[in-house]
């Protein structure tokens, strides 16, 4: 396939996706459920919508000043100011080609603070690297503390249990065998898969070499916990969502995890994913569907208006360079 071809399908197919899955969305609820999620998405306290923004911005620049942890040892350290805007105008730009973001934060750093391209994009994977790593530990938390939960919603779903622990318990060993086949071919999708593991585990080392490396592992934690924040404030808005507990939650924030790295910005596909995890809990479909819509709109506001008013107040900031 023609290399072109392959950029504008990357580009395209995610957006296409996201608008079909929004047509979906409107058409697979009926006229009185709409008019319901419309009512509590008008109704929702915008105390629990401004909180739910203040912790994603809090993360956002908890993220900003992490970043100089891995520039300085390269012997950088940018302003934490350029770096919020520039994160902003990333995740700005997310929104509309999914991975320009990571590409334009590493040219807006050569541009505004000198740091070579090749050393910021660095830094950015092994950032990517850590969320990878931390978003891993938090589904692995999230299916010890609701297995029964799960387990019960698909046995009531009509999944054999056993089968699927078998085919759990098949798909490890074949794991196994599939990395240590890959780690004795030369095969050029093989040194392509060992330079990711890599990749990987460098970035997980390079933060024991860093000299702040603690006050780094806090700055992550913190920034998780932004991000759950944001989902838990959220369950205030809509009557039965706030029962649920935390580790509840957690179920919807993985799903909601995925469908973000599915479409741009997780558009259409967010709301569903974040309401089908919450049914697991008996919480209605239309109150699932407001929950995510809500959180949706939240994270996305902020997103547009701070990335928006990014790309236009880094210039003016530096206009003396």
């Amino acid at each position: 396939m023609n290399d072109n071809i392959k950029k504008i399908l990357k580009t395209a197919l995610p957006i296409v996706l996201g608008v079909f899955l929004v047509w979906y969305s409107y058409h697979k609820t009926s006229p009185e459920d709409r008019e319901q999620i419309l009512f509590y998405i008008k109704e929702a306290n915008l105390l629990w919508v401004g909180l739910s923004i203040l912790l994603g911005m809090l993360g956002h620049i908890s993220r900003a000043v992490r970043w100089n942890f891995l520039l300085e040892p390269l012997g950088y350290k940018p302003k934490i100011i350029n770096n919020v805007f520039i994160l902003l105008m990333a995740y700005f730009a997310n929104l509309g080609i999914p991975r320009t973001g990571e590409i334009l934060r590493a040219t807006a750093l050569t541009s505004y603070e000198d740091v070579p391209f090749e050393k910021g994009f660095g830094t950015i994977v092994t950032e990517r690297v850590i969320d990878v790593i931390m978003l891993l530990l938090l589904i692995g938390v999230t299916l010890i503390l609701q297995t029964d939960s799960i387990l019960g919603f698909l046995q009531d779903k009509g999944f054999n249990i056993k089968g699927l622990l078998l085919l759990m318990g098949a798909g490890i060993i074949g794991l196994v065998f599939f990395f240590f086949f890959i780690k004795k071919s030369s095969h050029a999708i093989a040194v392509k898969i060992k330079g990711f593991v890599k990749g990987l585990m460098e970035g997980v080392f390079s933060i024991f070499k860093m000299k702040k490396k603690w006050a780094f592992v806090l700055h992550t934690l913190f920034i998780w916990g932004c991000y759950i924040g944001m989902l838990w404030v959220i369950k205030f808005t809509v009557p039965e969502t706030i029962s649920l507990s935390l580790s509840e939650l957690m179920v919807a924030f993985v799903a909601g995890s995925f469908a973000m790295t599915a479409t741009n910005g997780g558009i259409g596909l967010y709301p569903i994913a974040v309401s089908s995890a919450l049914t697991i809990f008996g919480i209605s479909a239309v109150s699932g569907d407001a929950f995510g819509w809500i959180m949706w709109i939240a994270q996305t506001l902020m997103i547009v208006v701070f990335g928006a008013i990014s790309f236009l107040v880094l210039p003016l900031f530096n206009r003396n360079r």
